[in-house]
C-alpha cells in the first residue's frame, strides 16, 4: 500500500482542473484486475509515501468491504456476496499505521474450516451441489460487508440484511454480534447506512433503521446518544415490498424513497436464483417518499418520481418543504445471473447522476432536477451539514463528462456556482467512496481532506489518497 498526498487546487477561473492523466479511456484488464481475493492480514507502518500526510490529520480511517471472493476454487457470482474485511489506516504526526482483519463472523469460521461456501448468497453465489442443494435453503449468513461505523465505544461492522458485528477499534478483533445494548434481538436487521445527526436535538446521534419487508413493510427507527444508549425508537407499517438500502436525515424527518420495484421469490426459493436477482423495475411505476416522523406523528407517504436510487445526498426543511439530493438511475441495474461481474458493459447500463427532489409536503408535489449529468456516485458532504442545506458536495465520478463509465476521479462541486474541480486516478487507478475529514480548526465547509482508497492497477495494490478538500 502506498499512501499518496496530493495539496494541489484548480486554477483560478477554470470549471474544472485533472490533476491526473486526462485519458478517456480504461482497460478492461486493469478493471478486472481489482476483484483480486484478499488471503492475507498484515499489519505496521507506511513506510512509502508521495507527497506529505498533513500533521493535522489524525485519526483512523475505517473501510470496509468484501474480501473473500473464492473459496475451494469456487468465485462468488457477485463481490457483494464476499466476506467482510475491515481495513484500518491510522494517522499520527504525519505517519500512518496499516492494519486489516477479516470479520470473523459464525459463517466465515464454518466456510473457513470446510474451505468451500456452505451459504448461498443474496447476489446470486451458490453453495456447492447444484440448483437441488440449494433450492429452500433461505437461510442468509451474515457477512459484515458494507461498512463500517465507531459509535458508542463499539467498531461496528454493517450488512444491512443482520445485526451488527462488534470489533475492537484498535486491533479488529472480532468480538461477535451486537445487540447495540439489547436494543436488537438476535439477527434483527440494522442497515448498513446509519446517518449521524450533529446535533439538531442538542448533541450528536446516530440514527438507523432496520427494515422487514413483505406485501407490508416494517420500519424501526432509532436513535442512539455518543455513549450508545438508546435515545428514541419507533416501529411504522407502510404498505408495500420496500428495497431500502440508504436514508437521509433532517431535524424533524427520516426520509426513505422507496424505490418501485417488484419480488418473484420463486427463482429464489427453487435454488436458481439470488435474492437480490429477483429484483424488477415496474415499468412506468413511481416509487413513494416514506416520510418518518423523529417523534410523535403519522408516516406521510408521498408518489416519487420515476427512476431508482441506492444513495441519497443530504436533506433539508424549508418550512413545508422537503429538499433531497440523491444519486438517481432511470432504472434499476439489474443483477445479471449470467454475467461475469468482472466483464461489465459499462455502455449498457443507467449512469447514476445527481439529481434533487423538492418535496411539498401540503400539496403532494414532487418537483426533480438534475443538477450534475457527469455519472456519479457515492456521495458525501461535510458532517455538520447533515439536514442542513449544503453548498459542496464530493463524488466518486466517471472520468468521460457523459455516459456510464468506471468510477476514476473524485469531484468537488460547488452547488452555487456550479464550479467543480476533480482529480482523477485515470487511466489505470479506480476510486472509490470518498471520506470527508473536517480540519480540526476551521470550520468551513470545504476546509479539511478527502481520503479515498484507490485501486492502482499499474501495481496491482491500493493507494490511499489524501486530497485538499477545498
Amino acid at each position: 500500500m502506498t499512501a499518496t498526498a496530493a495539496d494541489q487546487q484548480a486554477a483560478p477561473g477554470t470549471p474544472a482542473n485533472r490533476l491526473a492523466n486526462p485519458a478517456d479511456t480504461y482497460s478492461q484488464t486493469d478493471w478486472n484486475s481489482a476483484y483480486g481475493n484478499v488471503t492475507t492480514e498484515v499489519e505496521g507502518w507506511v513506510e512509502t509515501v508521495e507527497g506529505t500526510i498533513p500533521p493535522a490529520l489524525q485519526g483512523t480511517l475505517y473501510r470496509n468491504g468484501p474480501g473473500r471472493l473464492e473459496r475451494g476454487g469456487r468465485w462468488v457470482q457477485h463481490p457483494f456476496d464476499g466476506d467482510g474485511m475491515v481495513l484500518a489506516v491510522g494517522f499520527r504526526q504525519g505517519r500512518a499505521y496499516l492494519r486489516n482483519r477479516f470479520v470473523r463472523t459464525a459463517g466465515w469460521l464454518e466456510e473457513e474450516a470446510a474451505g468451500q461456501w456452505r451459504y448461498r448468497g443474496v447476489f446470486g453465489t451458490r453453495k456447492p451441489g447444484g440448483v437441488l442443494a440449494n433450492a429452500l435453503d433461505l437461510r442468509l449468513k451474515n457477512i459484515a460487508n458494507t461498512s463500517v461505523v465507531d459509535w458508542g465505544g463499539q467498531l461496528l461492522a454493517l450488512w444491512e440484511a443482520a445485526s451488527p458485528t462488534a470489533l475492537d477499534p484498535v486491533t479488529l478483533a472480532t468480538q461477535g454480534l451486537s445487540t447495540m445494548g439489547g436494543v436488537l434481538a438476535p439477527q434483527e436487521p440494522f442497515s448498513a447506512h446509519p446517518r449521524l445527526d450533529p446535533g439538531h436535538h442538542g448533541a450528536p446521534r446516530l440514527v438507523n433503521f432496520g427494515l422487514k419487508t413483505g406485501p407490508r413493510s416494517t420500519i424501526r427507527l432509532m436513535e442512539f446518544d455518543p455513549q450508545g444508549q438508546l435515545l428514541y425508537q419507533r416501529q411504522d407499517r407502510l404498505q408495500g415490498f420496500a428495497f431500502l438500502h440508504d436514508f437521509a436525515l433532517t431535524p424533524n424527518w427520516a426520509v426513505f424513497l422507496k424505490n418501485a420495484l417488484e419480488f418473484n421469490p420463486l427463482p429464489y426459493m427453487t435454488g436458481y436464483r439470488g435474492a437480490a436477482q429477483c429484483l424488477r423495475s415496474r415499468p412506468g411505476a413511481r416509487g413513494e417518499f416514506w416520510l418518518i416522523p423523529r417523534g410523535a406523528g403519522t408516516p406521510v407517504v408521498l408518489p416519487a418520481t420515476e427512476g431508482f436510487v441506492f444513495h441519497h445526498v443530504n436533506a433539508w426543511e424549508e418550512g413545508t418543504t422537503l429538499v433531497v439530493d440523491s444519486i438517481h438511475y432511470a432504472d434499476f441495474p439489474v443483477v445479471d445471473p449470467a454475467e461475469d461481474f468482472r466483464h461489465v458493459a459499462f455502455e449498457q447500463l443507467p449512469p447514476g447522476q445527481l439529481e434533487r427532489c423538492t418535496v411539498d409536503m401540503i400539496h403532494g408535489r414532487v418537483e426533480r432536477r438534475r443538477l450534475s449529468g457527469r455519472c456519479c456516485e457515492f456521495p458525501t458532504v461535510h458532517p455538520q451539514r447533515q439536514g442542513h442545506r449544503h453548498r459542496c458536495v464530493w463524488m466518486a465520478v466517471a472520468q468521460r463528462e457523459t455516459g456510464n463509465a468506471p468510477l476514476q476521479a473524485i469531484e468537488k462541486l460547488d452547488l452555487e456556482t456550479g464550479r467543480r474541480w476533480v482529480w482523477s486516478a485515470a487511466p489505470r487507478g479506480f476510486v472509490s467512496e470518498p471520506v470527508l475529514v473536517p480540519h480540526p480548526q476551521n470550520p468551513a465547509e470545504d476546509a479539511g481532506w478527502i481520503l479515498s482508497l484507490v485501486w492502482n492497477s499499474a501495481r496491482r495494490a491500493s493507494d490511499v489518497v489524501i486530497l485538499r478538500a477545498a
